[in-house]
């Protein structure tokens, strides 16, 4: 038997999903319907599907899967727009929430003005930065790149010129070499200066999205790490700019936007 799901799109930097409230619709198979919903041109469209729910440790809770179905562990912009989609469907009336997630209880704070949602700031806790530079091949070239952990893998890729980096060729190689076992994400960084750097993202189960939330903290931290950056700098990606700080405690805060896109309904 068919229920008609009521489903949010909203989208951080552009990085878009299906957001879904299970406190009052059950999803069954979420793989798969990520899949069917994910696609562009059959479906809703989205870079995946991001269930809201309950949580015995937090307030709330979220389970992320990518558009190929895989269950993701984080995703920094999505964790903002549940910030905002908890507190625009009255879900709770505080400016700060916690969040369980696959990678553990995540902090966020709402910036409310006027009682709209202006950003949020999610507290993505401390990155494992391996400064070991690793050499890995793609389509016959050679990249030097560090991983790094956000609660999810990363490679952080650095070139001099962005634009000449052919992401749909070199991404999904690098995503599935041997050096990860597990797959990764894979950013390529121009640093500009000490406070700027431009990024694009080849995300795992995801390919090419507009930007991601771990992934500039990822970026942040490996720049900060080997002194290409302040501790603080604006990520510039395909769909905006997240401001990443490392705080006192070498916390990662991430700042950016949550905009909600449409509403609808959706057979399930």
């Amino acid at each position: 038997m068919t229920q008609k799901i009521k489903f949010h799109k909203m989208h951080g930097a552009g990085n878009d999903y299906i957001y879904v409230n299970t406190m009052i619709y059950s999803i069954e198979n979420p793989e798969e319907k990520s899949r069917i919903w994910s696609d562009r041109h059959k479906g809703i469209g989205s870079d995946g599907l991001v269930l809201i729910g309950k949580s015995e440790i937090a307030d709330f809770s979220m389970r992320i899967f990518n558009a190929d179905g895989s269950e993701a562990m984080m995703c920094g912009n999505a964790s903002r727009c549940i910030g905002k989609y908890v507190y625009d469907q009255g879900l709770t009336s505080q400016n700060t929430i916690t969040l369980e997630t696959l990678s553990g209880i995540k902090t966020i704070h709402l910036n409310i003005d006027n009682e709209r949602v202006q950003s949020v700031t999610v507290d993505m806790g401390i990155a494992v930065v391996d400064t070991d530079f690793l050499t890995v091949t793609a389509a016959g070239k050679s990249f030097v790149g560090i991983k790094a952990s956000v609660g999810n893998p990363h490679f952080v890729i650095f070139t001099d010129n962005i634009s000449l980096i052919d992401l749909p060729v070199v991404g999904p190689p690098i995503e599935t070499n041997p050096l990860f076992p597990d797959h990764t994400n894979v950013e390529f960084a121009e640093v500009r200066d000490i406070n700027n750097v431009r990024m694009r993202v080849w995300e795992r189960g995801s390919g090419i999205t507009m930007a991601c939330g771990t992934g500039a903290c990822a970026t942040l931290a490996v720049c900060a790490a080997l002194g290409k950056t302040s501790r603080q700098a604006a990520i510039e990606m395909d769909g905006g700019v997240l401001n990443i700080m490392l705080d006192d405690n070498n916390h990662l805060q991430m700042t950016g936007p949550a905009v909600t896109v449409f509403e609808g309904e959706i057979e399930a």
